[in-house]
Parts: structure tokens; C-alpha cells; sequence
């Protein structure tokens, strides 16, 4: 009976690899992709979300230093189930730090312990399916572990994503709900800043939003003038003045805060006498006010001396970049002079609570995407709840015939709905542990391998370290290892990025999606070019092996970036071409990625293998953490200059690809036949 309770339970690995790398994959892209959308969501700044989610990269950089600690402490198995634990736990935090004040350091924080927990199940899962499988069934699940990863890579990148925008579309306010219609074939209609009679406004009821029209009937054509005041002024010059107007009043009521880019500690301070009066007798004049301290306690008294100090604190690289390269997206606009337009205005009917805000972000629900909010985002408070914040609508002058757009304005608890994701992520993860402490299989080499004493293992470790820098010549060492960092360089600038420029309104570059739409456009779609792609350039590299196919996957990874390119500059809103552009980049990017990892492989080839592996993986992830730049040159030169920029960092990908030696043979299909015979 005894004997028997001794005998390894042996679990078919069909209970166990599929789990296993679906609960590896969640962690990875909840600490390196989830994050970046949901700080995007919550207000963050591109440059601080390129910054704190590139440094969450760093324990996937560092792993390699405690990997053999995982090897003499405890068993794998024990590893695999405590950081389960530990990060079902971590996701519990998340969860409950979003709604905090300090909600961007707590978060952090957590992601962070997140990160090492994870890098930590890496290495014991891969230590573990190496022990409980033999090699034929290693062979044979390979395919597998890689699959459930990126279905995981789905769930997180998409599902996840696509909850907390129904989340955000079904909590708050009522929505708002905006229907216009533009005729090419109309006489010019010039429209005017729209007021919000006070007749419309119950303040008995639940608090909800008040609009000035539902429905909006306008033209294609604009006028060639229109009156504003006693002046007759040329309809671009009009369109601009309302622009700017619309602009200013938003500003400087608290709707959006504009660029430069505020610091946490920059907060809105307002008059209890602030009032905008935009009749026609002050369309042009200044609508500015008090607005606050500078961290040195002198009064700004105007919103453009706050402008002025922001732009005074940058450094003299980030001068000479703006000046070098500017932001051309608002000069492009201000040229766009022929185009009609629409304004709708927006307030609450009654107060809310001391600190209570509602967030109302717009989408193009349906129909044309002719017809555009240039800003989508109002932050709405008990101190600007009575002024108007007003929505500006430019209408393509291209349009031939008569089309429609219905927009939706949600408020939404954002906080809520990214807590509840990561409650709903914690739950998963307690459950996953629970179901592998049973179907987990117990091999007697994981809890038998051999335990050395402390000198053993520190001169393994330093060999480690030393068979690495030495198993090839010296130049050819140095050429591997800026392959590992610099061809990802593009990439790892471009994924901190795509989310923001997804979501970012029209009128800061971006394309406007809701959240639902990057979890669909992003997470799903681009997940299975990303799949697909690194399908083929497995097979193809099967047949020709990596030298032959290392070129043309470079390219691969390189030319696809055009995609963005395009879409920055056209910001076209149609959803089939947002979603084929992004196919078409994360395609090239996972056909390219093939080579990438065949070369990490190749060089880990030899003694400690395993070890090896493990710190070239360390150089990819150091690689991608290069991206943390990204946030900070996209704030300086906008995203259309970004997007050149990371193609002409594809110069980088071209270049390690070429100085790199490949063996012919590595990674032929005869090859790995031949062995495995």
C-alpha cells in the first residue's frame, strides 16, 4: 500500500500544458499591454505610460540572475503554484489601487511585484514541462504551449479590453446621443456657437447630460463668408476664430487640459466669477483664467504664461527635437480651409458631489466617418457642471453624397471597469491554481534533482555567465547580442504607441476608437496577424532553415510600419482599413519575430542550453524596454513624425540582421529529423 502511494501520478499532458501556458501568457499581458490602454484610459500622458510600462519590463530582463535559485529551491512544481498565487493576489491589488488617489504609484508598484512573479512562473514552467515530458512528448506539445500562449494573448489583448469598454458604455450617466447629417447638395448652412436655454434644464431630475440639439441637418459646402459681429469675415478665418474659441472656452473651463503636457501636481484652480460670454462681440478676445501656482509658488495669471513655463522647462535636446522635427498635424489642420462644420454644446443639469467627475468620451457609433469629433474626451466636475463644454464636428468637403453619422457620448466609470477586469482576472488565477495543484503531475526527477552546495552552485553560475560571452569568437559575440537589442528596436517603440494613437482623439493625431474597438481592432484582429504570421515564417523557415530566410523576415518586420504611417496621416476612421492596417503590421511583425526567436536558439545551442536561452531572453526583454523613450518623443514631435521615426529605425533592424552568422542548416526540417532519429 505504501509502494503504492509513492508511484509519481502520471497526468495526461493534455490536463495540464494548455492551462499552464494560457495562465503564462495573462500575466505578461496584463503587465506589458493591458497596462499601457488602462493608464491610457485613466489620463495618463503618453510620455509616462511609455516610461512606467517600459520599466515593467525590467524583471524579464533580470531573471536570468535568479534562475538557478528556482532550480535548487523547492521543486518546480511548488515554484509554478506559488506565483499563481502570488500573482492572482497581485491582480487583487491592481484592482483595488485603481480607485485610490495615489492609484499611479500603487499600481505600479504592484504591476511590478506582478512582473517578477511572472518571470518567475517562466522559468519554472519551462523548467517543469523540460522535466514532467519526455522529449518526444516535448516535440509533440510544442505547438501546443505556443497556441494556448497566444490565445491567452487574445483573452488579455481583446476579451479583457473589449469588458471594460461595456463596462465603461454601461455604467454613469445616461448617454448622450448625437445625430448629424450632411448634404453635399444643400445651400451652405454656417453654423454658430449653439447655447443651452435654461428652459432645458430640470435640475429636480437625476443628474444627466443636457445637449443643445440631438439632430444636426447640415451642408457639405461652406460658406464663402459669414458674419460675426459687425465683421464680415472670409469662412476660414470664421471656422478657425470658432475653433480656436471653442478651443479656449473648453481650456479654460476645465473640460480637457491642453498641451503641453501637465504635470500630476498641475491642477485646475477656477474663480468662483469665471464666466464666458461668446457673444458676437468677444469671439476673438482671450477666455482665460486665474489658473493655479507653479511649483515655485508664483501666480500664473493667464493660461497661456502657464503654456509659456511649460515650454520654458524643456531641456535643450527637447527644444532642439520640436524645433527640428514639429508637430505637423495642427498646422495641417489650420490649413484645412475648406471644410464645414458642426458645434453641439454640452453641460449637467445639476451639480455633483465635492471631487465628483464624469468623464464623457465621444465615438462615432455608427455610419459615415466623414463627419468627425476633433475632441472626444470632457472631464465634467462640480466646478465647470454649468458651463457648456462644447463639441466641434469637421465635415470632410470630399463627401459626394448625402451621409449620417450617430455619435455617443458615455461616461462611464473608467476606474470601475478597469477593477472589475482585474477582479475578474484574480478570480481566474485563484481558480487555475486550485486546478493545478490537482492536475499537475508530480515526476520524481523534479523532486530528486541533484542539490549542490553553495560553492557548486556559485561557480556554475559564473560559468553560466562565462560559456555565454565565450562560445563564439569575440566579434561575433558582439554582433549577436546587438541583434538581440536593436532588432526589436522599431517594434519596441511602436507597441507603447499603437494603443494610445488608437484611442487618443482626432485632434491630438489619434484615431478616436472607444475602448471596445482597440480590444477588437487590437487585441483580436492584430493578435491573428500576429499569430498567422508567425506560423508561415515557422514553416518557411522549416524548409529553408533561418539563414535563408533571415533577410526577407527582417523586411518583413520592417516595411509593415508604413501601415501607421498611413493611418497618421489620412487618421481615416473607417473600421475595415484601421483593422486591415493593423493586420497587415502585426502580420509583418510576427512572420519577422520567427527569426528572432530561431536566432536566440541557435545561440543558445551548446551547455546550458537552458541557462543560455534564458539570458538571451533577458536581452529581448531589455530590448523592448528601450521602448520606454517612445512616450516622451511622440509628446515632442507628435505621431506623424513618430511613425517616420520608427521606420528609420528599421535601419537598425536591417543592420543586425545582416551582421549576424547563421549556419546554413540551422533550422532545416532534414536537420531536426535527422536528430530526433
Amino acid at each position: 500500500m505504501s509502494n503504492k502511494k509513492n508511484i509519481p501520478i502520471k497526468r495526461n499532458p493534455w490536463a495540464w500544458i494548455p492551462t499552464l501556458y494560457f495562465a503564462q501568457g495573462l500575466p505578461y499581458v496584463a503587465v506589458m499591454t493591458i497596462s499601457v490602454i488602462m493608464y491610457k484610459r485613466l489620463g495618463m500622458s503618453n510620455t509616462d505610460i511609455a516610461l512606467y510600462t517600459g520599466w515593467l519590463g525590467l524583471p524579464w530582463v533580470i531573471k536570468p540572475f535568479w534562475s538557478p535559485f528556482v532550480d535548487i529551491i523547492k521543486t518546480k512544481r511548488w515554484w509554478v503554484l506559488i506565483m499563481q498565487w502570488v500573482i492572482a493576489i497581485a491582480l487583487a491589488g491592481i484592482a483595488f489601487t485603481i480607485p485610490t488617489s495615489w492609484w499611479v504609484q500603487l499600481t505600479f508598484a504592484v504591476f511590478m511585484l506582478m512582473g517578477f512573479a511572472s518571470a518567475t512562473h517562466d522559468i519554472a514552467a519551462d523548467g517543469f514541462y523540460m522535466l514532467a515530458l519526455t522529449e518526444h512528448e516535448q516535440s509533440l506539445f510544442v505547438g501546443i504551449r505556443s497556441t494556448f500562449y497566444r490565445i491567452a494573448t487574445v483573452v488579455g489583448q481583446g476579451l479583457l479590453v473589449i469588458l471594460a469598454g461595456v463596462v465603461e458604455m454601461n455604467s454613469g450617466l445616461d448617454p448622450v446621443r448625437i445625430d448629424i447629417s450632411a448634404d453635399p447638395n444643400a445651400n451652405a448652412i454656417v453654423a454658430e456657437m449653439p447655447t443651452i436655454p435654461e428652459e432645458d434644464i430640470n435640475n429636480s431630475d437625476d443628474i444627466h447630460f443636457v445637449t443643445s440639439a440631438t439632430t444636426i441637418n447640415t451642408s457639405v459646402k461652406a460658406a464663402s463668408s459669414a458674419q460675426m459681429g459687425d465683421s464680415t469675415l472670409a469662412f476660414a478665418d470664421y471656422n478657425k476664430t470658432i475653433s480656436d474659441s471653442i478651443n479656449n472656452a473648453n481650456i479654460a473651463n476645465g473640460f480637457y487640459i491642453p498641451d503641453p503636457k501637465f504635470t500630476k501636481d498641475d491642477k485646475l484652480v477656477f474663480q468662483e466669477t469665471t464666466d464666458f460670454k461668446l457673444d458676437s462681440a468677444s469671439w476673438q478676445k482671450d477666455h482665460f483664467v486665474y489658473y493655479g501656482k507653479d511649483p515655485n509658488g508664483s501666480t500664473i495669471t493667464t493660461l497661456d504664461d502657464k503654456l509659456t513655463k511649460k515650454e520654458e522647462e524643456k531641456s535643450g535636446l527637447e527644444n532642439w527635437i520640436a524645433t527640428t522635427f514639429p508637430d505637423k498635424f495642427k498646422e495641417k489642420k489650420s490649413d484645412d480651409k475648406a471644410s464645414n462644420f458642426a458645434v453641439v454644446a454640452v453641460r449637467l443639469n445639476k451639480q455633483p458631489k465635492a471631487g465628483e467627475e464624469y468623464i464623457l468620451n465621444i465615438a462615432n457609433d455608427k455610419g459615415s466617418t466623414d463627419i468627425k469629433a476633433t475632441q472626444t474626451r470632457f472631464v465634467f466636475n462640480d466646478k465647470n457642471w454649468d458651463k457648456p463644454a462644447y463639441i466641434y464636428f469637421s465635415i470632410d468637403n470630399k463627401i459626394k453624397e448625402k451621409v449620417s453619422s450617430s455619435f455617443i457620448g458615455t461616461s462611464g466609470n473608467i476606474p470601475l471597469a478597469w477593477a472589475i477586469v482585474f477582479v475578474v482576472l484574480s478570480i481566474f488565477f485563484l481558480i487555475i491554481a486550485l486546478y493545478h495543484t490537482w492536475a499537475m503531475p508530480k515526476p520524481a526527477v523534479d523532486a530528486n534533482q541533484e542539490k549542490k552546495n553553495a560553492k557548486e552552485i556559485a561557480l556554475g553560475f559564473l560559468d553560466t555567465f562565462k560559456t555565454f560571452f565565450t562560445k563564439f569568437p569575440v566579434w561575433q559575440t558582439v554582433a549577436a547580442i546587438l541583434f538581440m537589442l536593436f532588432y526589436r528596436f522599431p517594434e519596441a517603440q511602436l507597441t507603447k504607441i499603437i494603443m494610445p494613437f488608437l484611442v487618443d482623439p482626432l485632434d491630438k493625431g489619434g484615431l478616436a476608437l472607444s475602448t471596445s474597438q482597440v480590444g477588437i481592432v487590437y487585441g483580436t484582429v492584430g493578435i491573428i496577424g500576429l499569430t498567422i504570421g508567425g506560423i508561415i515564417g515557422g514553416i518557411l523557415a522549416a524548409k529553408g532553415g533561418l539563414k535563408k530566410w533571415l533577410h526577407p523576415m527582417a523586411w518583413s518586420m520592417s516595411l509593415t510600419c508604413l501601415t501607421f504611417i498611413y493611418l497618421s496621416f489620412t487618421q481615416d476612421q473607417s473600421f475595415l482599413t484601421i483593422n486591415i492596417c493593423v493586420f497587415i503590421e502585426q502580420f509583418g511583425y510576427g512572420f519577422g519575430f520567427t527569426a528572432y526567436m530561431l536566432y536566440l536558439i541557435y545561440y543558445s545551442e551548446g551547455k546550458y542550453k537552458t541557462a543560455h536561452y534564458a539570458i538571451c531572453t533577458g536581452f529581448m526583454a531589455l530590448s523592448m524596454m528601450m521602448g520606454m523613450i517612445a512616450g516622451w518623443l511622440e509628446d515632442l514631435i507628435g505621431y506623424q513624425n513618430f511613425f517616420i521615426w520608427t521606420m528609420i529605425c528599421c535601419l537598425f533592424t536591417i543592420g543586425a540582421a545582416l551582421i549576424i552568422k547563421v549556419d546554413p542548416s540551422f533550422g532545416l526540417k532534414e536537420k531536426s529529423e535527422e536528430s530526433e532519429s
